[in-house]
């Protein structure tokens, strides 16, 4: 009983010691038939995401994933493009890594088209 006892409690401690690692962030499929609607629900209640502090005047929100790989934008009324859904997740199948854009244009092209460049020059900004 004592040696049971013994190893168990050995096994929590050794257990308690070793490195935290984070699983993947789980990747939903940007499915643009869905619609704006079940899409942008759908992103908001993935676990694992946050909602990023938004910016004074920003017509659009940021949800980031815990880990850094994915992001979202979702555009909100008077954002050009509206109503639009990107998502920016890190390529790590190429060396050195990238971040790719990709999305749901629902609203207007050229709208799109500006956050499309407005989010690959933050991404550049950032050195990605």
């Amino acid at each position: 009983m004592r040696r049971r006892l013994g190893a168990a409690l050995l096994a929590l401690s050794l257990s308690a010691c070793a490195p935290r690692v984070e699983a993947p962030t789980p990747e939903l499929k940007l499915d643009c038939a869905r619609g704006f609607d079940a899409l942008s629900a759908d992103i908001s209640a993935q676990s694992g995401f946050s909602l990023a502090p938004k910016e004074q005047g920003e017509p659009f929100h940021y949800l980031n994933a815990e880990d850094g790989q994915i992001s979202y934008m979702v555009t909100e009324p008077g954002a050009p493009g509206h109503p639009a859904i990107l998502k920016q997740q890190v390529d790590r199948r190429v060396a050195p890594p990238r971040i790719v854009t990709t999305g749901c244009p629902y609203g207007d092209q050229a709208g799109y088209a500006q956050l499309v460049a407005y989010l690959e020059s933050l991404a550049k900004a950032r050195g990605r």
